[in-house]
């Protein structure tokens, strides 16, 4: 393949994320809960994962390292269970926004456990995201109207867990297989939901039958598809250029919430996320020539 195809692939992993917060508004116009709908999600989700695990390459692993994978997957259930509750207060179009601030607490991550003191060119990006948040959220020109404590407190969780998710991912795990690694992620955030929200309505048939549907449809792009094309893609194009095109959950977000759920999203928001995509963008893209300048300059010194 292509490195563009493999660029694509990585860009419509972001989409599958984007759609999630429509389809969930749905599901709670539809009368299930937070618990109903995450439970369904993350079980049907984790069937799927092992079914596709079950006919690919897999690695003997110990118990020890299945132990380190399950543990993992733990903030990938928390991030589902704590983005879907802000949902239940805030607008799709604004609980994204919330969920977005993994950018910079990302950066804090890197500071605090690896020393790693953000440079100029990412406290620039950082600051670009800040305030396009600010203007995304409507607290200028609305107020922060449809801003909820009870919501920012969620979003803002959710972007913490979803912080420590891909910290975790990244560094545990390394040699596994990605769609065994996927499965085991995916069943620890099983394990997570289903001891803190405890989803025992499910056991009804009437209520699995009529969440069913939703919670499949959030299976599929919230934990089956998501890792496994994130996985096939982005060693082929590396961090930077997959976490902009893993971005595209943001635009995807907004669009289906104004065209799906009918939310009034306003010039200035639209501006503001502009603005995010573009801090992100700040933030991972290399200038090659501007580096190959510096060193030219380095050498020439040199000599």
């Amino acid at each position: 393949m292509k490195t563009w195809q493999y660029a694509l692939i990585v860009f419509l992993g972001g989409c599958c994320y984007g759609a999630l917060s429509t389809f969930v508004k749905l599901a709670y116009s539809a009368g299930f809960t937070t618990a109903e709908v995450t439970g369904s999600q993350y079980l049907l989700g984790t069937i799927l994962i092992w079914m596709v695990a079950l006919f690919t390459k897999k690695k003997k692993l110990t118990l020890p390292q299945i132990g380190k994978l399950l543990i993992s997957g733990i903030p990938l259930g928390l991030t589902g269970v704590f983005y879907y509750q802000s949902l239940q207060t805030l607008h799709a179009s604004l609980a994204i926004i919330f969920l977005f601030q993994f950018v910079w607490i990302g950066s804090l991550f890197e500071w605090f456990f690896y020393k790693k003191a953000p440079t100029i060119g990412k406290i620039v990006s950082i600051g670009i995201l800040v305030i396009g948040s600010i203007l995304a959220a409507g607290i200028i020109t609305e107020g922060g109207g449809g801003i909820t404590w009870q919501g920012t407190i969620w979003g803002l969780l959710s972007a913490l867990t979803y912080t420590s998710f891909i910290f975790l991912s990244s560094t545990v795990g390394k040699d596994t297989p990605a769609v065994q690694k996927s499965a085991l992620f995916a069943t620890g955030g099983l394990i997570a939901v289903l001891i803190l929200v405890q989803p025992t309505e499910l056991l009804h048939l009437p209520v699995f039958m009529g969440v069913a549907p939703y919670g499949l449809y959030l299976g599929i792009l919230g934990v089956s598809l998501p890792p496994l094309l994130l996985s096939i893609g982005m060693p082929h194009i590396g961090p930077g250029l997959g976490t902009i095109l893993t971005a595209s959950e943001l635009p995807v977000a907004i669009i289906l919430s104004s065209l799906v759920l009918a939310e009034q999203v306003s010039t200035s928001q639209w501006i503001g996320v502009v603005l995010i995509l573009g801090g992100i963008i700040a933030g991972n893209v290399k200038l090659p020539k501007a580096k190959m300048k510096s060193v030219s300059f380095e050498r020439e010194s040199a000599s």
